[in-house]
């Protein structure tokens, strides 16, 4: 995901950075330090101290008629988590919201379900076998409250924890919860180490056996009383169970709506307001090419920038300011001040055969974590560019771009800022837009001497393709989501779900992980925490995004198709969170995936259809193995892996491996499909080491 280890570089910048109160969208909220505070997890509902576990949880919304769910998330603002300097994040941002992130993961503090041993003892489903999640007794189970169905799950406790006191029950989707769906979670016959059934906590107890309730419940009765018939209905005996809640997932409209206000109004101010038809109308993005270059005698490069609509209150590579808003209704879409322009960079890279004589295709192309756009003369791209006649163009991430590095490491000490950086995430969503606008428009790129031959275009303007690795892999999910020219895409070692599949267990976050357990030291609020960035980040993230990513498009949207590359014991992007995103968006999946001896990951690819036939039409997922002498199995847990001599990230294999190559072309063509490259057999990379 990363070109260098961008984290490890903030590390002297972070303890000396001063935060910049006017940077963030939210108000900060002063609260005393926490060092001699008891772990949040210890908190109880309806207790005397302020409480945010279990998490999400509809107990946290308020009536709204005007939200799409009927609801308003309204987390407790005396139970955000906070930093070292008595700074509590904001809920306001949060507030926002008509319900919970897709890719939550369900967390609560069980006391005595707080070790290995236990959690062996109970046999909740955990990653390698969510299969059993769907078992009759399965003692973890997540419910449908519209449909009655269980939901694909695996649990685990948090590997980061230190105590027992501080280690929380993470409960995760195998598939993202549906948009506005009410989902009940139900623990039953959880046990200790000694393997005694742990006692429900009282406040449950009270509601589950229909006792008095105190004043502070009584009006959570009619509440529980849909829960209790939700599992009813499921076959779930209320009698045994030591707790239940239930969350309301955010609707689509509130996900998704920013992002696709601010893609509608832009395409309108070049002429074209019909973006699912497939036609390119209107005008082409202005731009400005100020220099090319020759990178090998077979390929050049021309580099320049662009103008987009920008609907940040500030544009700019290294600028450190969210959407502008001209309403506070919660709803509200962003506006963009008028007369404010984003000036992107871009630069292409164009081989010898573009032109000579058939012309080249074209696709974007996304860089990494903490990279820019001239990753694009990457070798792996040059490589596809030379050997495939493609012309391939870039921009900046802006958000998680090498100039976003000092802003990121203020965001690390304050999470108040985070929000910044998820809103440049989207405005750099719709710069990608319209440099392939700019490819596909006739007056465009295709009109400028630089990509012609003898006078005539040297580029095939009738399709668009995307192919991005690593953040590239991860925001060309978004961007294929809501794109109206790209129509197919290769996403390579790829994911989504940042806050509860991703960060915890990539390599490249180590250092991120380690400043927030200095700056908000509750290690138990730690999953609670990157919880709680997801439902920001969901924005800008394709767990947002991948249930309309394929065949069920989003409005204005036509329908896609995607090729997902992933590497086995992926160090940077979890392998895990590849699976989940391909289980979302439909694909189906190259078998056999693994070899023999990766049998202990055998269920990587549950819940996702074989393909039964090549060249195969559909979107569809295929794993990557550099080989047992090389790569070791990623951890279970929600930690990264450790390198050693027979444990090397295979985090850049796949691109660099012809065979994958040769798939990514095949795939990007206008009748393009999936091809077997290799032979029937688990695929192995180019640097495979039995």
């Amino acid at each position: 995901m990363v070109k260098r280890t961008s984290w490890g570089l903030l590390a002297g910048l972070v303890s000396g950075l001063m935060i910049v109160g006017s940077v963030s969208a939210a108000t900060p909220v002063r609260a005393r330090a926490t060092g001699g505070d008891p772990p949040a997890a210890d908190c109880q509902p309806f207790g005397g101290r302020p409480c945010l576990l279990p998490f999400p949880n509809n107990l946290f919304t308020r009536r709204d008629r005007t939200s799409a769910t009927g609801l308003r998330v309204s987390l407790p603002q005396g139970a955000m988590p906070v930093n070292t300097s008595g700074q509590r994040v904001s809920a306001a941002p949060y507030d926002r919201a008509d319900g919970f992130s897709p890719g939550s993961a369900a967390i609560v503090h069980v006391p005595g379900l707080d070790n290995a041993k236990a959690f062996a003892r109970t046999g909740a489903a955990g990653l390698l076998d969510m299969a059993k999640s769907r078992g009759k007794s399965q003692p973890i189970v997540i419910i449908d409250e519209h449909t009655g169905h269980r939901q694909l799950i695996w649990s685990e406790l948090d590997a980061n924890a230190t105590t027992p006191q501080t280690t929380d029950l993470l409960i995760h989707g195998g598939v993202d919860f549906t948009d506005g769906h009410t989902y009940v979670v139900a623990l039953r016959n959880l046990r200790n180490a000694s393997g005694h059934v742990i006692s429900a906590p009282s406040w449950f107890e009270r509601l589950r056996d229909n006792r008095p309730l105190p004043a502070a419940e009584r009006a959570q009765a009619a509440r529980y009383a849909r829960i209790f018939a939700a599992l009813a209905r499921a076959g779930v005996r209320r009698s045994n169970l030591y707790e239940a809640w239930d969350f309301t997932v955010a609707s689509r409209q509130n996900v998704t709506g920013r992002l696709l206000s601010v893609r509608n109004s832009a395409f309108a101010q070049l002429g074209d307001s019909e973006l699912a038809d497939g036609k390119v109308a209107g005008r082409a993005p202005s731009y400005t090419i100020t220099s090319t270059k020759t990178l090998t005698p077979q390929l050049s490069a021309v580099l320049g920038t662009f103008d987009a609509p920008c609907y940040l209150i500030q544009c700019g590579t290294t600028a450190t300011t969210g959407f502008h808003y001209s309403s506070r209704k919660p709803d509200a879409v962003p506006s963009q001040i008028p007369g404010n322009i984003a000036a992107a960079p871009f630069e292409c890279i164009i081989p010898s055969s573009a032109g000579n004589p058939a012309p080249a295709r074209i696709s974007l192309y996304g860089h990494g974590l903490f990279g820019s756009y001239t990753d694009i003369e990457s070798p792996p791209i040059e490589a596809l560019a030379i050997d495939d006649n493609i012309v391939f163009c870039g921009t900046d991430w802006w958000g998680l771009t090498e100039d976003d590095e000092p802003f990121a490491a203020q965001v690390v000490t304050n999470l108040n800022l985070f929000g910044v950086i998820v809103d440049r995430l989207q405005q750099a969503v719709l710069n990608t837009l319209f440099l392939g606008r700019m490819m596909t428009n006739p007056a465009g790129l295709a009109s400028n001497p630089a990509f012609q031959v003898a006078g005539h275009p040297a580029i095939d303007t009738s399709h668009l393709y995307y192919d991005g690795n690593s953040q590239g892999g991860i925001m060309g999910g978004v961007t294929l989501a809501i794109s109206p020219d790209v129509r197919r895409a290769v996403l390579g070692v790829t994911g989504m779900d940042y806050g509860n599949l991703l960060l915890a267990r990539s390599t490249d976050f180590s250092t991120f992980s380690q400043f927030l357990h200095f700056t908000y030291p509750d290690r138990s609020m730690y999953p609670v925490t990157l919880d709680l960035i997801d439902q920001l980040w969901d924005r800008g993230d394709p767990d947002g995004y991948a249930p309309y990513m394929t065949t069920h498009p989003l409005p204005d949207t036509p329908s896609h198709q995607v090729l997902m590359q992933i590497g086995y014991g992926d160090f940077q992007v979890s392998m895990y969170g590849g699976a989940a995103e391909a289980r979302t968006v439909g694909a189906s999946a190259y078998e056999p995936a693994l070899d023999p001896d990766r049998s202990r990951d055998r269920n990587l690819f549950y819940g996702i259809r074989p393909i039964s036939h090549y060249p195969f039409s559909g979107s569809a997922v295929e794993i990557w193995d550099s080989g047992p002498g090389r790569v070791q199995p990623p951890p279970v847990g929600n930690v990264p892996p450790t390198a050693g001599p027979n444990n090397i990230d295979p985090h850049p294999d796949p691109r660099n491996t012809p065979a994958a190559q040769q798939q990514i072309s095949a795939f990007l063509e206008p009748n393009g499909a999936v091809t077997d490259v290799c032979g029937g057999a688990p695929c192995h990379t180019s640097v495979f080491t039995p």
